[in-house]
């Protein structure tokens, strides 16, 4: 049995219907096919479904679609245009954050609530940020740097 979803996604209305079962991510990649967010490891242990919901940074493996009624949901795809890049993706693109590029939706997206609710992020602000996030190709300094980067442009 389906249920209606109302929400805001990357800034549009968005209606669907979803089985009480199905969770965020299968829901945004599978029935929107928006495949920016990652499925990754589905348990909530690596952070490449990240996305971002009422303004707070979560894995949308462990969120049932079904929850997110009525709430605004931002999904990297939300975050630019074709036009314009968003801050933290010309800063990853800038500063070399991305590596194979897997885990670079949910790095963004996790530290999308910290640029826009700290006005001079430490280092350390950023690892707590970004600290269920896993990336198997650097050592996070380049994306560390990255996400600084665009917390400094964005003052």
């Amino acid at each position: 049995m389906n249920y209606p979803i109302s929400f805001t996604l990357n800034g549009e209305a968005a209606q669907v219907e979803a089985p009480a079962t199905m969770n965020l991510l299968t829901l945004l990649r599978e029935t929107l096919n928006l495949k920016g967010t990652k499925f990754g490891c589905e348990q909530g242990n690596c952070g490449a479904c990240t996305v971002n919901i009422d303004g707070e940074a979560m894995n949308s493996c462990l969120v049932l679609a079904l929850t997110v009624d009525g709430k605004e949901v931002t999904t990297i795809e939300g975050l630019s245009t074709l036009e314009e890049l968003h801050p933290l993706q010309e800063a990853f693109t800038e500063h070399y954050g991305a590596q194979c590029g897997f885990c670079t939706p949910g790095m963004i997206m996790a530290a999308i609530p910290l640029v826009d609710n700290v006005k001079d992020p430490s280092r350390e602000d950023v690892v707590e940020a970004i600290v269920g996030n896993v990336c198997r190709c650097t050592g996070y300094n380049k994306i560390i740097e990255s996400i600084l980067a665009a917390a400094e442009e964005m003052k």
